[in-house]
């Protein structure tokens, strides 16, 4: 189980690595995937800069957690998939549902899951 836990948050910290870059790089595109839109430079530079670090931070700790099988770091990417979640099921409450707007929730709602299960499962560090 230890190494199913390893492979998939790997796998998805490498996902979510490309995701972030993809922002630093190409803003527009990348924002379209996800439903959004810059107004001029100033929302290309917050698409640049919160998305980017957004998704590289989480990305970079589940590498890390996943490398160094270090539990203790993978609780930082499942806090910020976890309130990242629940600012969709607010929005779905509040604003209603698009068609297909279950996939990003689902796939936050797995990324949370694997990461709290695994940062009990792995070893943490001896203090």
């Amino acid at each position: 189980m230890r190494i199913l836990l390893t492979a998939l948050i790997f796998v998805g910290g490498l996902f979510y690595f490309v995701t972030g870059l993809g922002f630093l790089v190409d803003p527009v595109n990348s924002g379209a995937t996800f439903g959004l839109t810059a107004s001029g430079a100033d929302g290309l530079s917050t698409m640049r800069a919160d998305m980017t670090a957004f998704f590289v931070v989480a990305a970079t700790c589940m590498l890390f957690g996943a490398w160094r099988r270090n539990g203790d770091v993978l609780l930082v990417p499942a806090g910020l998939f976890g309130i990242a979640l629940l600012g969709r099921i607010v929005s779905v409450a509040a604003d209603g549902t698009e068609p297909g707007f279950w996939l990003p929730m689902a796939v936050e709602a797995i990324t949370v899951v694997v990461l709290l299960v695994a940062s009990r499962v792995l070893p943490h560090p001896a203090t």
